[in-house]
């Protein structure tokens, strides 16, 4: 393939549900007995759960070396969800299509602030972690989504523009600036689509659909 479209996942393949975020803090009430934490991602150091988890372990005085611990148990409550159906994953309208659309067309990967494991899990809930699965970057080795995404465009071994990001929120579009790919700012919220655009997205979708067409555009082919 001389191409590849890589994704975010929250509000891109999958939705992030209610239930799925109480697994992510039960972990600390479980281990810890740590209630009250910010359910706001954007107010923690770093928007990746690798950082977020060692945020909260540092700013409750835990010991560091409780860090891969804590990453275990939440992907083993993550497990335990889905299997439950506790926490049942839910795929973004059009998604299953779109990545069917674009199999034979490109390489495709994700880049997700979700730690890999969980990512993984969720996506195969649904049916969506294997045509994504060759160039799969996840929250693990810390960072923003800047470094995140990066690390995929490295394993593609591909000229940036022939390279597609997919994001819906602002580090997304950070992200996809700083290393110089096309980017597609997702959402099927027409608010949220006008913040990416102030934030310098300069292709924008409402639905998967547009996505797939604004890839044929980008990457020149049908």
């Amino acid at each position: 393939m001389d191409s590849a479209v890589i994704f975010d996942v929250d509000g891109v393949l999958l939705e992030l549900t209610a239930a799925e975020e109480d697994v992510f803090f039960e972990t600390f009430l479980a281990r810890f007995g740590i209630s009250g934490l910010s359910r706001d991602w954007d107010s923690y150091r770093t928007r990746n759960d690798d950082d977020i988890i060692a945020e909260i372990l540092e700013t409750h005085e835990l010991p560091a070396s409780e860090r891969e611990v804590t990453s275990s148990h939440y992907v083993s409550l993550v497990g335990d969800a889905i299997a439950t159906g506790r926490a049942s994953p839910i795929a973004i309208a059009g998604a299953h299509r779109l990545l069917s659309y674009l199999a034979p067309r490109h390489a495709i990967g994700i880049a997700t602030a979700n730690l890999l494991s969980v990512a993984r899990l969720r996506l195969a809930a649904m049916d969506l972690w294997s045509p994504v699965s060759a160039f799969a970057f996840g929250a693990e080795g810390g960072g923003a989504k800047r470094h995140t995404l990066a690390r995929a465009i490295a394993a593609t071994g591909l000229p940036r523009e022939r390279i597609v990001y997919i994001g819906d929120n602002l580090n997304d579009v950070d992200a996809g600036l700083a290393n110089g790919v096309h980017f597609i700012g997702f959402s099927t919220d027409p608010a949220r689509r006008q913040r990416l655009a102030g934030a310098g997205a300069r292709h924008l979708a409402g639905d998967h659909d547009e996505t797939a067409v604004l890839i044929a555009s980008l990457l020149g082919q049908a």
